[in-house]
């Protein structure tokens, strides 16, 4: 497998499929490039994919040093670099939405069009409720994982696609990359910077979203300038897979649309 490195030395793997412009998709926390793999096909129409493991998932470097998303942002360019992209589009859903935000604010030449899906400003932000906070922290790792389903998937959905799931992260990671994962994206805080974002931008976000309350796709739209809001009725937070039919035809649009 292909890596680029890092301006610090971190060896990042990174997966190129179809063909076409591209478009750099990026995961949720502690997920690997695995996170796109039930959807990433939907866009080979129109684009090219570009994914990369963060450093700490899959096939990437796994330093046990501070993360942030500006870094993880920064590691976004390498890879672009390293394939001899000069401009893609960018789509971030999750954590990978904030890191999305600082590739749009940190390298504005490098991104022709912005998707931030179920994400959120930071730490100036709508928090998930102190309940579900809680039954994520519960000390059995089943019921936890059990809560993140739910806030994931609706329980139809769900009893209809049995799994296995690949958005409950990266089960191969060490647990001090999966503590600096939680932290890099605890600590995002791109809510000053957001508009200085010069990229045409849509935002998308799940009506049902309590993992990332549907607030703060409001708060994304009003902050960036000239931003696009579309809610997915019913979604919760993996809206981009349960709900594809919708999804992923609304990012193409979007991402297609004559300039």
């Amino acid at each position: 497998m292909p890596h680029a490195i890092a301006p610090d030395g971190t060896r990042l793997a990174h997966q190129v499929r179809g063909s076409g412009p591209p478009l750099v998709l990026l995961a949720g926390q502690a997920n690997s490039h695995r996170w796109w793999d039930a959807v990433r096909a939907d866009f080979h129409t129109a684009r090219s994919t570009v994914t990369l493991d963060y450093r700490g998932t899959g096939d990437s470097d796994k330093p046990d040093k501070p993360y942030g998303t500006e870094e993880f942002a920064d590691d976004v360019v390498a890879v672009l670099d390293a394939l001899g992209v000069g401009r893609a589009d960018v789509y971030g859903t999750s954590m990978g939405g904030r890191v999305a935000q600082w590739v749009a604010v940190r390298h504005p030449h490098r991104v022709r069009r912005l998707v931030l899906g179920c994400t959120s400003p930071g730490v100036r932000g709508v928090p998930a409720g102190p309940e579900v906070r809680a039954a994520l922290a519960a000390p059995d790792p089943a019921a936890a994982e059990r809560t993140l389903l739910d806030l994931m998937y609706t329980p139809a959905w769900r009893a209809a696609h049995p799994g296995p799931y690949t958005v409950l992260g990266d089960p191969a990671m060490p647990g001090h990359a999966r503590r600096r994962h939680r932290l890099a994206s605890a600590r995002h805080d791109a809510w000053d910077a957001l508009p200085d974002i010069a990229a045409p931008t849509l935002v998308v976000h799940g009506t049902d979203d309590r993992f990332n309350p549907t607030a703060n796709a409001h708060l994304l739209a009003d902050r960036i300038p000239g931003a696009r809001l579309r809610l997915l009725p019913g979604a919760r937070h993996a809206y981009f897979e349960e709900f594809r039919a919708e999804a992923s035809p609304l990012v193409l649009d979007f991402l297609t649309a004559p300039e």
